[in-house]
């Protein structure tokens, strides 16, 4: 069997797991573990499915960097605005999933499960590193279209998508960003700076759509081409000029901000799935019955050593 690293965009699926099960499910001291217990059913079948030899659990050390804010004050700024309604694109973490946060850690450790994260990056960041430096085939798992920049055929690095959910993942390659956008995943960071994302309060340039984004790459290649044929007034209406020049103070910073970072000086060692030694088990066995995770760590026990068999 071919070995393969699977990335986690954590934060995205423990988000993902706190407002998919019910907020009832409990530690004997009252703690909320729904996060906890759902985190574990989402790797486990991920595990299962997908049946990868490593596995990294990528980590937001900053889910929001200063010197991204700092280029694009508009910056994921609506998350972190008081805010009335909650779900999975909200990332103010609230108090009952706050508590969770370092439980899983905790038992991410237990398991063997190795937890990488970057001071002043995002998990995005850590995700194109390692993806990028990777010498075997990368599987990564978010709800976060960003990572579609990172897609490459060549280098057998895809995305599990899960906006759709646990039960409907969507595996994206080269033709899925072809088909969904019209550009290849080289180009999709330049089409996301172009057509904005209020998801992540990027503004884009103002009067340039998905269509049209796609258009001009598809044309002049990537944004530099895009910018050079604009400032020469070739290749486009007038109307399409004006509005890239009026967008010029903007494009000229949110690339840096889209592109994610692919040259940290990461450690991921220990990534490869491995059987759990005894005193791994224990700790595993004793945080289960401190926190009430029951099946959910039974069942990622098994995913584990079915792992560790391949």
């Amino acid at each position: 069997m071919t070995d393969r690293l699977m990335l986690l965009d954590s934060a995205s699926l423990y988000f993902r797991a706190f407002y998919g099960v019910p907020d009832t499910v409990r530690a004997p001291d009252g703690t909320p573990v729904n996060a906890v217990r759902g985190f574990l059913d989402i790797i486990t079948r991920l595990l299962t499915t997908y049946e990868p030899t490593h596995l990294v659990a990528c980590w937001d050390d900053d889910w929001r960097p200063q010197w991204r804010v700092d280029l694009i004050p508009t910056y994921k700024t609506h998350r972190v605005a008081v805010v009335t309604a909650v779900g999975p694109d909200i990332e103010v973490v609230p108090d009952p999933l706050e508590v969770q946060v370092p439980v899983i850690r905790q038992v991410l450790d237990a398991l063997g499960i190795v937890i990488v994260g970057a001071a002043a990056h995002e998990a995005d960041d850590v995700i194109g590193t390692l993806a990028t430096r990777a010498t075997l085939p990368v599987d990564i798992v978010t709800g976060d279209r960003d990572l579609f920049q990172l897609v490459d055929d060549a280098s057998d690095v895809r995305v599990i998508y899960t906006a759709r959910g646990m039960s409907n993942l969507e595996i994206v390659t080269d033709a899925t960003v072809v088909k969904k956008y019209g550009v290849l995943p080289t180009q999709y960071a330049d089409f996301a700076t172009l057509r904005g994302d209020s998801s992540d309060g990027l503004p884009g340039v103002a009067g340039i759509g998905e269509k049209t984004a796609a258009t001009l790459l598809a044309a002049h290649g990537d944004l530099a081409g895009i910018i050079a044929a604009a400032e020469a007034g070739e290749g486009m209406s007038a109307g399409i000029r004006s509005k890239l020049l009026a967008g010029l103070p903007y494009l000229e910073v949110a690339p840096t901000v889209v592109e994610v970072v692919k040259d940290l000086d990461l450690d991921d060692a220990g990534s490869r799935l491995g059987p759990l030694d005894d005193r791994s088990k224990s700790d595993a066995a004793s945080l289960a019955d401190q926190w009430a995770l029951g099946t959910a760590m039974t069942r990622i026990l098994d995913a584990l050593d079915a792992a560790a068999a391949r």
